[in-house]
């Protein structure tokens, strides 16, 4: 089992690469900074990370095969191995349409995108010129002017397809979710891909990419929690609500109440109890520890504290150093 944490570049660049260095020091494998628009920028934000820090995997959690050309990735990408001194990941999956929509960008065939996409930063990335006529990437004989190293690309990945995918060509499926019944059929789909291109599932590094949230007092994780978790349900698909037995018409109460802005209604009990155990993993060390436990069993071989982390960041990182991570 290895630990990932994400953090969201929302906040100052240089805190951070504090919170980074604070979670090198705790024991975590992996940073994971995600690509939005409308945050600070994943590559700008990796590259201080990278001359803060001095061991800790620093990853794309995830970027898209979208806003930048295949090559523009590969070439930001082997630019970040480089500076860190071999420490990059790219994590890529497919985005969202809502965030492509405004943005002006057309959303068209995500599975075929992104298998062409992988297909053509691999190549960059091992120094070859790259010919591609392919549905949606095409390249009429692009290189790299320089090497770059060992680069592990995960996939970001949520439907069958897409998992599917991330078995046959990844290196690791960062997947959002945080309870054993979405894995048990997540882990069965990457298994499938990585048999149909003749590999070993075990290669497939199987991170859950989790609504995470620790502290000592297991109210208060929680209550910092129910935010995100009520985002995760207005987001998902009926079928992963009736897996959990939690009603579907739910999720369009909780859309509306996030569209009006009314948290408080959120806080009071919009979010169940039976939402939270669902879609995060929160409360105290025990409760945490026990969860992952149950993941691990199922085949996750990757915890990756997502957000809030904790009620209080700085704490949260300390305590799953000290209690879980060990």
């Amino acid at each position: 089992m290895t630990f990932g944490i994400e953090f969201v570049p929302s906040d100052p660049v240089l805190k951070i690469a504090h919170y980074a260095k604070l979670a090198e020091q705790q024991g975590f494998d992996n940073v994971w900074i995600t690509d939005h628009y409308n945050n600070r920028d994943v590559y700008s934000t990796l590259t201080v990370l990278a001359m803060n820090t001095n061991s800790i995997k620093l990853g794309t959690g995830v970027t898209n095969p979208y806003t930048r050309n295949a090559a523009i990735t590969a070439s930001s990408i082997a630019s970040l191995n480089e500076i860190s001194g071999g420490r990059a990941i790219l994590g890529l999956g497919p985005g969202d349409k809502a965030t492509f929509d405004a943005m002006g960008i057309a959303w068209d065939k995500p599975l075929t995108t992104t298998k062409e996409s992988i297909q053509a930063i691999r190549s960059f990335i091992a120094g070859e010129k790259v010919t591609m006529d392919g549905d949606m990437v095409k390249f009429g004989g692009a290189k790299m002017a320089f090497k770059a190293g060992n680069v592990p690309i995960y996939m970001g990945a949520q439907g069958p397809k897409m998992l599917e995918l991330a078995g046959e060509v990844s290196d690791g499926v960062l997947i959002n979710a945080s309870h054993p019944k979405d894995f048990e059929v997540a882990v069965q789909q990457i298994a499938a891909g990585a048999k149909k291109a003749g590999r070993d599932p075990k290669e497939v590094d199987v991170a859950a990419y989790a609504c995470f949230s620790i502290d000592k007092d297991a109210a208060k994780a929680k209550s910092a929690a129910q935010i995100v978790v009520a985002f995760i349900v207005a987001g998902s698909p009926d079928m992963v609500l009736e897996r959990h037995g939690i009603d579907v018409s739910a999720k369009s109460d909780i859309g509306g109440a996030i569209a009006k802005g009314d948290f408080g209604a959120l806080m009071g009990g919009m979010v169940t109890n039976d939402m939270m155990d669902a879609f995060s993993i929160s409360g105290t060390p025990e409760d945490c520890k026990a969860r992952i436990n149950e993941l691990l069993d199922i085949g996750v071989t990757q915890i990756v504290a997502g957000s809030p982390i904790g009620p209080n960041k700085e704490k949260a990182i300390k305590l799953i150093g000290k209690e879980i991570i060990g």
